[in-house]
């Protein structure tokens, strides 16, 4: 490019270093040496800490069989792979719809970490084979108890597993108060599902 002499000196290298800043903004950037290739070979993320039940979806309607109007056993469970530095497990499984206040129907404690699912029908024992304790519920029993709601609306029960740091120095027979006083400053994660049930 040609520059008059009209143009002084020092307006010609600013001139000059306008031209050399625009033919630099038309080059791509460079990556930094080794990085171009990692970005691609970065691994798939661990599966999400996620709630499921066999029997139903998240927001849907728990089956007759896992409630008083079947055989009331407790619904299979499973969930994906808990952070790191998860050595145990405890579900809380209660009833924000009740009439006097929140119902209470499965605290259970102690899961070990290795688990990621829980069968259907799990017995109604205040310790488990493998350490797993469970508390009691508001029908005054040890164990699961199925929805039993009075006729008319639905009602919503919270399915909530949480992952903790360590096994709690909790007896068998807690309540879900004493579990998650027991549980402060020990929860790694916690992930939940809902279910529905109509009478």
């Amino acid at each position: 490019m040609k520059v008059t002499n009209l143009i002084s000196s020092g307006g010609a290298i600013v001139l000059a270093a306008a031209l050399v800043f625009a033919a630099g903004a038309r080059e791509p950037m460079r990556p930094a040496a080794g990085a171009s290739a990692q970005g691609s070979e970065q691994k798939e993320p661990a599966p999400a800490f996620r709630l499921k039940a066999a029997a139903f979806e998240d927001g849907g309607w728990i089956p007759k069989e896992n409630t008083c109007d079947g055989t009331g056993a407790s619904p299979a469970l499973a969930w994906g792979e808990p952070p790191a530095g998860t050595h145990s497990f405890a579900l809380i499984v209660d009833d924000p719809d009740a009439r006097a206040s929140t119902w209470v129907h499965w605290v259970l404690y102690n899961l070990p970490g290795r688990a990621r699912a829980l069968p259907e029908g799990v017995p109604n024992g205040a310790e488990l084979p493998d350490g797993t304790r469970q508390g009691r519920n508001d029908s005054g029993k040890i164990g699961y108890s199925g929805p039993c709601p009075p006729p008319g609306r639905a009602h919503h029960y919270f399915f909530k597993l949480y992952a903790l740091d360590g096994e709690l120095s909790l007896a068998p027979d807690a309540t879900k108060s004493e579990l998650e006083q027991a549980m402060t400053s020990h929860v790694v994660a916690q992930t939940e599902i809902v279910g529905r049930f109509q009478r």
